[in-house]
């Protein structure tokens, strides 16, 4: 399923303040931490806490967001569907990189191991 111009328009002006909140309450209801959640952001980014938190109090869009990131070398091995989408299909690299947090939030929620979710094995 490829994504439209308009769905990658709107990944691109959704600030990340806006999406945490979701993150937060889908891997608590099932059991795992903030910490955790922000391990996760940490590995895919490079931000540490304190910097998630500027950006969220910052409502930075995904698209300056992921200007910012550094991210992590082995993104490229985050694969398989999330959200209707097969994740190393969609061509939009903005988009591509918010369906990897969302997919690795969505590993972290179902209680995958975090060496799995990290890709360390």
């Amino acid at each position: 399923m490829a994504t439209t111009e308009k769905h990658d328009r709107r990944m691109a002006t959704m600030t990340f303040a806006s999406v945490y909140p979701h993150y937060l309450n889908k891997v608590e209801r099932k059991g795992r931490t903030k910490e955790e959640l922000h391990r996760v952001i940490e590995w895919l980014t490079g931000f540490n806490e304190q910097k998630q938190q500027e950006l969220i109090a910052e409502k930075a869009t995904f698209e300056t967001f992921f200007q910012e990131a550094q991210l992590n070398q082995q993104a490229h091995l985050i694969t398989g569907m999330i959200c209707g989408y097969r994740i190393e299909d969609i061509e939009n690299p903005l988009t591509q990189k918010v369906r990897y947090l969302d997919k690795l939030v969505d590993e972290l929620a179902k209680g995958r191991k975090m060496e799995k979710i990290l890709r360390k094995g």
